[in-house]
């Protein structure tokens, strides 16, 4: 059995159950695993298109380097990417407090692709192939509804939270959650 984590757009109480590909990507899922809970701002993102995700400065040592990465992630898509704080330090992506992102040094950005025909390029870092870690396997519609509202009503107020699943019973519906 493999390894399951709940993605959740708290405010709106959306959430999504995704498996973890511990053979094709074992030091990305193992990182994500040892950082389990997370909780962040949400963002929505502006060049890939459908994408939701949030940056967590400090995870685990160390950096799980590529694997198993993809520059076209699909529906369903959990991926990981690091960033230095100089990479998100420019005014334009819009996050506050420019100089606090370069003092962070490394930033993790853990991301859900809710939709199709998305492709990670940044205009000014070229290509930035993500680390696919997981794929979501129940409730991928209503968060992609969710999403949806993140685009044209704002993120402000929202957190996205990523924790494991602990199978209980044969249904997700009978799940609970580890911290």
């Amino acid at each position: 059995m493999s390894t399951s984590i709940r993605i959740t757009l708290v405010q709106r109480g959306v959430s999504a159950v995704a498996q973890l590909l511990e053979a094709e990507a074992p030091r990305t899922c193992a990182a994500v695993l040892a950082a389990l809970p997370l909780e962040a701002q949400v963002y929505h993102g502006k060049y890939a298109r459908n994408e939701i995700y949030g940056l967590f400065p400090g995870l685990p040592d160390p950096d799980p380097g590529r694997e198993n990465t993809t520059i076209t992630p699909i529906p369903g898509d959990l991926c990981w990417f690091t960033f230095s704080g100089n990479d998100l330090g420019n005014p334009a992506y819009g996050y506050e407090g420019e100089q606090e992102h370069r003092a962070q040094g490394a930033i993790v950005d853990l991301a859900m692709f809710y939709g199709r025909n998305n492709l990670l390029v940044n205009g000014d870092q070229g290509w930035v192939p993500g680390n696919v870690f997981g794929t979501v396997v129940e409730g991928l519609a209503q968060m992609a509804a969710a999403c949806q509202d993140l685009w044209l009503g704002g993120v402000r107020g929202e957190t996205l939270r990523f924790e494991r699943v602990s199978w209980t019973g044969l249904s997700p519906s009978h799940d609970t959650v580890e911290s």
